[in-house]
């Protein structure tokens, strides 16, 4: 989806290629909406974590009654969690907007290892996000890593989705994780899968000659489904917690594409993070304020895009930032307003300790997908905007 916004709605139908939705001048809904992430591939509890991150920068910029839960199966206190840090500093300075809680313990099990504190932590989560549920002081709930927690057996299926069935209308609630149940999917408004994609090496190439080469760490997240955007607002905030807590040198630039103005609520939470910490992230927007269309581009679009192309490719050959992420080079590529090569010749050079993460749609496959050590195809099964259901912002966009 190109054009300005995290408020990605696929555009069918158009015959012009790739569209993405602006925020300026959109308008929310008012009813929440059920969201579910599963699929094997990479960004489930990522995209969790950039709603969490949208939803706390609307509170900030618009003193607006919003408040997050962010509770987390499967992911007991005993482990430390890089975003920890990130969502810590927002805590202190804005304590009323964002409440988290961790159930269970860190390690992988399967169902035939499940123990009786399993079970106990996983109804203490789910105790939890029923008075949560009911309290209706929560805008947005995120039930992260719900879904194993269901197909692992450790809740009963049938009275979550009756609780989340009689949810408050107002209320957001996002459920991650592999593993959804079939009923909840079902009563789900918006389902995504994350789908992987094994990496496809050239001819004669091997994956240790990738790692040789230093191209581990280049995430890809796109397709027709919501969470790419999401997702790596999730990883920035990982980012950003990973400088705060273990490595001041630990730099996070975040650059987008085709999403010039204002109205996009993460910029404010991004903004506060940024002023308590302002060597660890930058943070810069390009575009117009518009949606650009194949076949409609304008000077001003070329010229925007190749600026902050210049931007991103010396700060990725410098070494000074260890997480760089590219918001919408996808389409902004498949709009063929950047050329290719010189995106997989840096790509080919960067620095091996630089963490590079692409996302957007796009109806061609670029060559430097091929680099790519995560690939992770957003799949479109169910979304509330094809519905007419309008895009919110603190959630969308």
């Amino acid at each position: 989806m190109p054009g300005p916004s995290s408020t990605q709605t696929p555009q069918r139908g158009t015959g012009r290629g790739i569209g993405i939705r602006t925020a300026a001048g959109s308008e929310e809904r008012e009813h929440g909406q059920l969201h579910v992430y599963d699929g094997d591939g990479k960004g489930k509890s990522q995209a969790a974590l950039g709603v969490v991150l949208r939803t706390i920068g609307l509170g900030i910029c618009e003193q607006k009654r919003t408040r997050v839960l962010l509770l987390r199966f499967l992911k007991g206190p005993g482990r430390s969690y890089d975003e920890d840090s990130a969502i810590e500093a927002l805590q202190q300075g804005f304590p009323h907007l964002i409440d988290q809680v961790r159930t269970g313990r860190g390690d992988f099990f399967t169902a035939a290892e499940a123990s009786r504190f399993d079970r106990q932590e996983a109804q203490r989560g789910w105790d939890i996000a029923k008075g949560a549920i009911a309290s209706n002081l929560y805008s947005v709930v995120v039930l992260d890593e719900i879904n194993p927690v269901l197909d692992l057996g450790l809740l009963e299926t049938e009275e979550v989705v009756r609780t989340l069935s009689a949810k408050p209308a107002g209320m957001e609630v996002i459920c991650t994780g592999r593993g959804a149940p079939a009923q909840l999917v079902q009563l789900a408004d918006l389902h995504s899968e994350m789908r992987a994609h094994r990496r496809r090496l050239p001819d004669g190439a091997v994956d240790s000659q990738i790692s040789v080469a230093g191209l581990d760490g280049i995430e890809i997240y796109t397709g027709e489904g919501k969470g790419k955007s999401t997702s790596a607002l999730g990883k920035a905030l990982q980012a950003i917690g990973r400088g705060i807590s273990q490595d001041k040198s630990h730099r996070v630039l975040i650059l987008q594409w085709l999403k010039g103005g204002s109205g996009y609520t993460e910029d404010a939470a991004i903004a506060a993070l940024r002023e308590s910490y302002p060597h660890l992230v930058d943070h810069l927007r390009s575009g117009r304020d518009a949606i650009v269309w194949r076949g409609q581009q304008q000077p001003i679009d070329y010229v925007e895009a190749e600026r902050a192309w210049e931007i991103a490719r010396a700060a990725i050959a410098s070494g000074l930032y260890k997480t760089v992420i590219l918001d919408e080079l996808n389409p902004t590529v498949d709009l063929e307003l950047l050329p290719v090569e010189p995106i997989v010749q840096t790509l080919l050079r960067k620095p091996a300790e630089t963490e590079v993460i692409i996302t957007g749609r796009c109806k061609s496959r670029p060559a430097y997908f091929d680099l790519a050590s995560v690939h992770s195809e957003m799949v479109c099964h169910k979304h509330y905007a094809e519905r007419g259901v309008d895009l919110k912002r603190g959630v969308d966009y």
